[in-house]
């Protein structure tokens, strides 16, 4: 029996996926993010939404979405119902704890679910443009594997733990180093330049190698050689405290370990996944059972079409109500449907609208 999101109205409006992880790499599991939307309603009609349904709700909490007002987060739990219609306009998210001040619209299609000057700001107080070089808090450098031959090297914040590379989809991840922001930018920059690691990988082939992961032993052993290369090198900053390997798996976080999915398994590990949801569009939903969830994404399996990529990222901005089908005595309709833009991932049935 599926629980509801809480009171999630039409004075909400979905903020995104959250993962929550320590830096010994356990994780909470996923939850969905949402925000009052009351300052944008001088721009749209109010009313029109009821509650979606697949998560255990949590009331209050310290700021949830990215315009900074108090939050409330659904915890998602693997084989439980999952279902939402899409309602309204999508709005920009805002900057920091800031909200748009236009709560300007902005385009179904768009990942980063805000108006051109909110991402600008954004952009200029992130740690990857390189402005906050006198930061005081210790960073941790680390590497992820994310498929076969599929390893980055990268940097977060120590106190958010292994979050970063939850949101990340990062299979596999070790610690490499712990020190000062720049001196955790010059490491990062070292394996680049001296063992070719990039530091970037596009998320379409993150989500292709969960199809099929190898057993989690070939997952350590890959990136145990990698870091064994990488504290060999010389010319580590010396402010940098290199780390030991410990391999942290994400796999059973992301309900892709072995036999954790059922019939929709991809072998030895990972997921077969049939479409991936390309735009939310008003009135449009979708119903199922949420099956994994990695990184920004969720993994919805559908009766009569197989699992299906939501990237939360799409939701981001929407205001997400019931899925607006009734049943017997006027009661919500809880099935598996899906009636969403998708972009097929198996080539058998052509692109649209299922």
């Amino acid at each position: 029996m599926a629980s509801t999101l809480g009171e999630v109205s039409d004075t909400w409006r979905c903020a995104g996926l959250r993962w929550s992880g320590g830096v010994d790499g356990r994780s909470a599991g996923p939850g969905l993010v949402w925000e009052s939307h009351k300052a944008w309603e001088s721009h749209e009609a109010v009313g029109e939404s009821g509650d979606a349904y697949g998560g255990r709700h949590s009331g209050g909490g310290p700021g949830g979405g990215p315009g900074g007002a108090a939050g409330r987060v659904s915890a998602l739990a693997y084989g439980r119902e999952l279902g939402f219609r899409a309602v309204g306009t999508r709005r920009c998210t805002g900057a920091g704890r800031g909200r748009c001040p236009l709560a300007a619209e902005v385009p179904a299609r768009s990942t980063g679910a805000q108006c051109s000057e909110c991402a600008r700001l954004d952009r200029m107080r992130s740690v990857a443009a390189d402005t906050m070089a006198d930061d005081p808090r210790p960073y941790r450098v680390y590497l992820a594997w994310f498929g076969p031959g599929m390893r980055k090297v990268g940097i977060t914040a120590e106190a958010r733990g292994s979050a970063r590379l939850l949101e990340q989809g990062a299979v596999t991840f070790s610690w490499l180093g712990r020190g000062p922001l720049m001196a955790a930018r010059r490491t990062e920059e070292l394996l680049r330049a001296a063992l070719g690691v990039p530091d970037r990988i596009p998320y379409a082939a993150k989500r292709a190698a969960r199809a099929g992961l190898p057993p989690r032993p070939e997952r350590a052993a890959e990136l145990a050689e990698l870091h064994a290369r990488a504290v060999a090198l010389a010319g580590w900053p010396g402010s940098l405290e290199r780390a030991p390997f410990v391999a942290v798996d994400h796999a059973a976080a992301f309900g892709l370990e072995d036999g954790t999915v059922g019939d929709v398994g991809g072998g030895d590990g990972g997921l077969r996944l049939a479409a991936a949801v390309t735009e939310l569009v008003a009135g449009g939903s979708i119903a199922g059972h949420l099956v994994a969830a990695a990184g920004p994404d969720l993994h919805v399996a559908v009766e009569g079409k197989g699992v299906v990529v939501v990237d939360t990222r799409l939701m981001k901005g929407w205001r997400l109500g019931h899925t607006g089908r009734e049943g017997r005595e006027g009661n919500e309709e809880r099935g598996s449907w899906l009636a969403l833009p998708v972009r097929q991932l198996r080539g058998d049935v052509q692109d649209g609208l299922f």
